[in-house]
């Protein structure tokens, strides 16, 4: 079995050091083609897909279907949850760092941004960025929306989506590429891998370059490589 993991390519808060979240910015060009690297390596190294998942978030949906389209595979279908959405930044969602130290101070700010279990200052229920304000998460239970999220929480929204979702769908023998985010895919690896909350916070997922696990029969992992794209672009950052 094996799965391959992909943070999407850069944004415009990307590139201008601002904490994204559940903000829905669009790629780049940049962007776009980190996509399109990481497909034309993907395709070089033998890999086809039956399905990928992604973040409600348009700049996951934009990564894979540029990914896909790299590997001629236009038609896989694309799935998308709130559960693969990136962490959720409350207060600092659309700061850049520098408003940040400003505000709260350099220490408190990289605890937040980099720690475990200790979430940002969270959004008043009547702040614009409030997620029940977004008219994508109408259906959902209200509990479930978060106004700040560590990224413990963001994990354990994120784990059962793996659980009952995408590990069923390996072990029936599909072909799974899962598009998402920076701390999204750094609560799943820490899961996988069996990391400490110590050892996680030293984790970087470069935008653009696929994380390729191998699974035995019984789920457990065998091996993560990642692929090399530098034939094609370089794709660090």
């Amino acid at each position: 079995m094996k799965l391959v993991l992909l943070r999407h390519g850069h944004s415009e808060w990307n590139l201008a050091d601002r904490f994204t979240g559940w903000t829905d910015i669009p790629l780049t060009g940049i962007g776009l083609d980190e996509a399109r690297w990481a497909g034309r390596a993907l395709a070089r190294a033998g890999f086809g897909f039956d399905a990928a998942h992604v973040s409600v978030l348009q700049r996951t949906r934009q990564t894979a279907e540029a990914v896909l389209a790299a590997m001629d595979a236009p038609d896989v279908p694309v799935r998308a949850t709130w559960r693969l959405n990136e962490r959720h930044y409350g207060a600092l969602q659309g700061l850049a760092k520098q408003a940040i130290f400003a505000t709260w101070g350099e220490a408190a700010s990289r605890r937040w941004w980099r720690g475990y279990a200790e979430a940002p200052p969270p959004l008043a229920s009547d702040d614009p960025r409030h997620p029940r304000f977004d008219p994508r998460y109408a259906g959902m239970n209200p509990a479930d929306l978060p106004a700040s999220e560590s990224l413990r929480d963001c994990q354990r929204r994120t784990l059962p989506y793996w659980e009952n979702v995408l590990l069923p769908a390996l072990r029936a023998g599909q072909r799974l590429l899962v598009v998402s985010h920076g701390n999204t895919l750094r609560g799943l690896i820490m899961h996988l891998d069996g990391l400490s909350a110590e050892a996680m916070e030293a984790v970087e997922i470069p935008s653009g370059v696929p994380c390729v696990y191998d699974f035995d029969d019984a789920g457990r992992v065998r091996t993560r490589v990642w692929l090399d794209v530098a034939e094609t672009g370089s794709a660090a950052g």
